[in-house]
């Protein structure tokens, strides 16, 4: 979790989140929906060396709604090798809606656990508390679930604390630290180092960064000894003013990025030894 674990040759994982909760085809129409569309990004970036698939569930209109997390994660299971599927428990409003990202059958390898509420935007404000955040932490213990604690901003790196010391979590702690508007961090290089500067000892860290300071700060990320998200659940262009072609094109740069700074990307079985997954 340092400069020197870049020049060690720590491998990188990459994860790529393909779909998200907020903005539709209205805004990207090469943004996948359904769980087959889904599916079909996920195999393709597998292919390019993505180890971890965030992905979220979308009703028939496009709409957000967790139950269709089993049909998405029945997708990719049948269409790709062995990629690790992290669920989201994020974005909704209430802890029953949250909880079904960790009750599919079978189980996810992961899932997200958000470290408290956030405001993006005028309409978009979630509602989540520490009861909310233990229950899920709890339930993510019990069934075999590995966590990827989610800090929008500097006061959720305090909740990782707090939810260090109650027992819930088994080390290494996986981070994801975000970067963006409303209440996420400042996305800026020194905010990145701030933030890392101030991790928990045994944690792993992934950065996630929105819009155009996706490319930028990801890379900071890998040279810092961390692990890199990237997709159009965070952003929807390749470059300005050029809307993505699909996932696959955004985790194909990425990787050749990572092949640029002499790093090696981490297959799934290499991220769940990284992350002390059975």
């Amino acid at each position: 979790m340092s400069y020197q674990d870049y020049l060690d040759d720590k491998k990188v994982i990459l994860t790529v989140a393909t779909t998200g909760g907020i903005h539709g085809k209205n805004v990207n129409p090469n943004l996948p929906e359904q769980p087959d569309e889904i599916a079909e990004h996920v195999a393709a970036c597998e292919d390019l060396g993505a180890a971890i698939c965030h992905v979220h569930g979308r009703n028939e209109h496009g709409e957000n709604d967790a139950s269709r997390l089993q049909a998405v994660n029945d997708a990719i299971r049948e269409r790709c090798d062995d990629i690790i599927i992290q669920n989201t428990t994020g974005g909704q409003s209430t802890l029953e809606a949250r909880i079904e990202g960790i009750r599919t059958d079978p189980a996810p390898d992961m899932a997200s656990l958000d470290m408290g509420p956030f405001n993006r935007g005028d309409h978009i404000i979630t509602e989540h508390n520490r009861h909310n955040i233990r229950t899920l932490a709890r339930e993510m213990k019990e069934r075999g679930i590995k966590p990827e604690l989610e800090v929008f901003n500097n006061g959720h790196l305090n909740e990782v604390y707090r939810l260090i010391e109650t027992g819930l979590l088994e080390e290494p702690y996986y981070i994801n630290l975000i970067f963006g508007s409303g209440t996420f961090t400042m996305p800026s290089p020194e905010n990145v180092l701030n933030l890392v500067r101030n991790l928990p000892e045994n944690s792993e860290f992934n950065l996630l960064a929105t819009g155009p300071h996706q490319l930028p700060l990801t890379t900071l990320s890998a040279i810092l000894g961390g692990h890199i998200r990237v997709g159009m659940e965070d952003n929807l262009y390749y470059r300005r003013g050029q809307p993505a072609e699909s996932n696959a094109q955004l985790v194909e740069r990425t990787a050749k990025i990572v092949d640029l700074l002499e790093c090696d990307l981490a297959t799934p079985d290499d991220a769940r030894e990284i992350l002390g997954m059975d």
